[in-house]
């Protein structure tokens, strides 16, 4: 028996099957090739076409499914990871009434920062765990104040992998991790947030019925199972947003776990049972795969917007796209720690919610041009991310999360053993490196989801560790040093 995984990330969809007998993944494939477009129409604003995602998971389905390992007859199930906090609004017929608004647009920020002052910050962050901030809810009350006439035909709201679901099973659900996201969930009543849809006027009725993460979402229409060379009727069974279904994909479950990715964001997530909020609102908090309410298991996330994001610009634009990012990172690798002094602020991708919300764009500082070359720069733009993760790290131990083993994928930024080693060394964090990613997660996630797996433990049999990265001492000075440098710089640019 087999199980299939999307996820629908903001530079491409990936889909992954595993043969659920080995738990190993068989076959896995991604479009497009190069990165998707984001569209900012404004600075700050960033935007996707929903339909674009789908066309792309359309391709990653059929190439996927002429792999001569996967048998389409035995994929008995489907799971979805996501891009979290987009807004996705489509009308009775099913279609987007404009692009999405994904998770890095900061248009919406003013939005948030006006309701948290109103509603109080008790009652939000006893209720919602978090600042509305530039969440969907925000989102959706801009769209609300500044297009009267899509809001009009507004069916229903969806996150990203909301739409997904419904593009497979023509059905329209939404899960409680995925409101809680949203800052649409109300921790203290276990539901739908009154407190957000009164204070913002927003109609009930645009709410999907919430439904299980692991659960029976839809089955894949006729149509649908044709587009995509499968049988019909196969069922939907979970869904989460990217970061929850990594640290699931990891096997980060329990109080005390956590995990991180280093994609186009980065990310930190640590699972815990506390009901606990900072009150800057500066990390978030949100209902994990396996809360619910007779067992609290939420997730404290760290989200770094510029991460991979500059490591794919400077391929872009500083090696004009005729380096891999293999020979980046052997480039990068070429000059010593601390890049020759040159310091970037990685914060180029929108308003960074552990900087305040503000933009501040992304700085490169100290570059001389007698004596930095592009390797100075790609060591630069691995280190400038390392730095933004010790920061945030720091705001999240004030949490109580304090890593001392952080799990990860072995892939995106952590392919770069300067990267991974980077930020073991400044953070005093091991770093274990498995080999899963979202997609895989996901599929694991629908085998548990329609009863393939009868527990977390049965499903994560399959899961290997491929490498332990330790913290090095030798370079933990220069590390230290230049991240007190970087430091400095940043609060040059984030004072009011």
């Amino acid at each position: 028996m087999q199980t299939l995984g999307y996820d629908l990330g903001s530079s491409s969809v990936k889909a992954s099957v595993i043969d659920t007998e080995t738990g190993k993944c068989i076959a896995s494939a991604f479009y497009p090739k190069e990165e998707m477009p984001i569209i900012a129409p404004k600075p700050g604003w960033a935007e996707q076409d929903p339909e674009m995602w789908w066309r792309y998971a359309i391709m990653a389905t059929k190439e996927l499914v002429n792999s001569p390992s996967v048998d389409p007859g035995s994929i008995a199930a489907i799971g979805i990871s996501y891009q979290m906090h987009g807004l996705v609004m489509v009308d009775r017929d099913q279609k987007p009434l404009r692009p999405s608004i994904i998770w890095c647009d900061s248009r919406a920020v003013d939005t948030g920062v006006k309701a948290f002052e109103e509603l109080g910050a008790e009652k939000c962050l006893s209720s919602l765990l978090n600042s509305p901030g530039n969440f969907t809810a925000s989102k959706l009350a801009w769209v609300k104040e500044n297009e009267p006439d899509v809001y009009e035909r507004i069916y229903k709201i969806m996150l990203p992998g909301d739409y997904l679901s419904m593009k497979l099973t023509g059905e329209i659900f939404t899960t409680p991790t995925g409101l809680s996201e949203g800052i649409l969930w109300d921790f203290k009543k276990n539901g739908l947030s009154s407190v957000i849809i009164d204070y913002f006027g927003f109609d009930a009725s645009f709410i999907p019925e919430v439904i299980p993460v692991f659960s029976p979402q839809g089955r894949l229409t006729p149509e649908t199972a044709g587009l995509l060379g499968l049988n019909k009727n196969i069922p939907v069974t979970y869904r989460a947003g990217d970061q929850p279904n990594n640290a699931f994909s990891l096997n980060v479950l329990n109080p005390g776990e956590i995990a991180a990715t280093a994609g186009t964001s980065g990310v930190v997530y640590g699972v815990s049972d506390l009901i606990k909020s900072d009150p800057q609102s500066r990390v978030n908090t949100f209902a994990h795969v396996n809360h619910d309410k007779d067992k609290n298991r939420l997730g404290v996330l760290l989200c770094i917007n510029g991460t991979g994001i500059l490591n794919s610009w400077v391929k872009r634009n500083v090696t004009g796209g005729g380096l891999s990012y293999n020979e980046m990172n052997s480039l990068a690798e070429s000059v010593p720690a601390g890049s020759g002094g040159v310091i970037i602020l990685p914060f180029g991708n929108g308003s960074e919610r552990m900087l305040g919300n503000r933009d501040t764009g992304c700085h490169i500082a100290n570059l001389n041009f007698n004596i930095h070359n592009k390797a100075h720069i790609m060591r630069a733009a691995q280190e400038g991310p390392v730095f933004a993760f010790k920061y945030g790290m720091d705001i999240m131990g004030q949490t109580g999360i304090k890593p001392e083993v952080i799990r990860a994928g072995n892939a995106n930024m952590f392919l770069s053993s300067l990267f991974g080693k980077s930020l073991a060394t400044l953070t005093g964090a091991i770093i274990e490196l498995y080999n899963t990613d979202g997609s895989q997660g996901a599929a694991r996630g629908a085998a548990i989801g329609a009863g393939i797996y009868s527990s977390f433990g049965e499903a994560f049999g399959g899961l290997a560790m491929v490498e332990r990265i330790m913290p090095d001492p030798e370079l933990l000075p220069v590390l230290e040093k230049t991240y007190n440098d970087w430091q400095e710089l940043l609060q040059k640019h984030i004072k009011p």
